[in-house]
């Protein structure tokens, strides 16, 4: 079998055993991880389109180092606790992040009748561009979380081997490759439930929120009654971002079809055990397939959990082997071909 295209060893994910059940997994990612004090300054970027892009910078003191775009995942932004403990565990690597907040998440409704979804790939590479325009040269990276993952993964497969141009290297983590089985799974069982319904109260809220100029475009109505992620997407972000329907954007958006055409090297963190994607859905003959990818696919880690040693010092295995892994890539020079 040919070598991977970028040699990478990770250190193995040791769940410890208070924290071997997914959902002690999941949980414990989201509420044991600290918010370190990491120095940021924001930018708001006008988009073409007339919106607006809310952009968080953790470089202070790292001019001229090789930088990392940020991706979050499903009603988070790049302040979550995720993206400050990657942001520090670049810094420790020797690599500058940036964090950029999808549209209606950086704490700031944005002004159009849209708004972001698992397949919007146009917001990422227009940040990615101004990010070469600002640093020519300069090398860049992309980091990316759950629905992240998802966009960053379309992005890099349907780009193909421009992809390689926008960034040198990628890691993700927890991603929902299939966005339909993805959907099925947050509707099995009282915890998945329990997960759906967090993140549909906040969404269902944004679309509230902008009722006058999304009237036009979806029954609010239907909207505030929808009682499943599904629903919600058959109502409100297919309609709004000009699919048919939910099983059209699922087709359409999720990652699994391109990740054979991905070129970037890129390292995918996935636990089988994650409660928001069906093990059996997993696309390892994808990742076997295409030697740009490295897929590191624990038993335990639930969804963006990974947590490691005792609840009162936990540690962080997805943040630090995605840092570990960037900047093995991005601080290995350059071979003259690539130049």
């Amino acid at each position: 079998m040919p070598s991977r295209v970028f040699s990478f060893t990770p250190r193995p994910f040791r769940p410890p055993l208070w924290a071997r059940n997914p959902h002690v997994q999941t949980l414990a990612g989201k509420f044991l991880r600290p918010r370190p004090p990491i120095p940021l300054r924001r930018e708001s970027w006008e988009t073409p389109d007339g919106d607006f892009l809310l952009v968080d910078f953790a470089d202070e003191g790292m001019d001229g180092a090789p930088a990392v775009l940020l991706l979050h995942g499903l009603e988070g932004s790049a302040l979550q606790p995720y993206a400050l403990l990657s942001y520090q565990a670049l810094r420790r690597h020797g690599l500058a992040a940036i964090g950029m907040n999808f549209r209606s998440c950086g704490g700031e409704p944005n002004r159009l009748a849209r708004s972001y979804h698992s397949g919007e790939t146009g917001d990422p590479r227009w940040v990615l561009e101004r990010l070469q325009a600002r640093w020519p040269g300069r090398r860049l990276g992309a980091l990316a979380f759950s629905l992240g993952g998802n966009v960053l993964m379309k992005l890099l497969g349907d780009a193909g081997e421009a992809g390689t141009e926008l960034v040198e290297a990628a890691a993700v983590v927890s991603v929902p490759f299939d966005l339909s089985e993805s959907a099925d799974a947050l509707e099995r069982g009282p915890m998945a439930r329990a997960y759906a319904r967090h993140f549909l109260r906040s969404l269902v809220a944004k679309t509230q929120a902008k009722r006058d100029l999304l009237a036009p475009l979806v029954k609010l109505e239907e909207v505030r009654r929808a009682d499943t992620i599904r629903e919600f997407d058959d109502r409100a972000t297919a309609p709004i971002h000009g699919f048919a329907g939910a099983a059209h954007y699922y087709a359409s958006c999720s990652s699994t079809p391109a990740l054979a055409n991905i070129r970037v090297p890129t390292l995918i963190l996935h636990s089988r055990d994650d409660p928001f994607f069906p093990n059996e859905s997993l696309p390892e003959g994808a990742f076997e397939l295409n030697h740009a990818l490295t897929p590191v696919i624990s038993d335990h880690g639930g969804h963006v959990g990974f947590v490691e040693g005792p609840p009162w010092a936990p540690r962080f295995w997805a943040e630090e082997e995605a840092a570990r892994f960037l900047s093995a890539v991005l601080l290995t020079p350059r071979s003259p071909s690539a130049s």
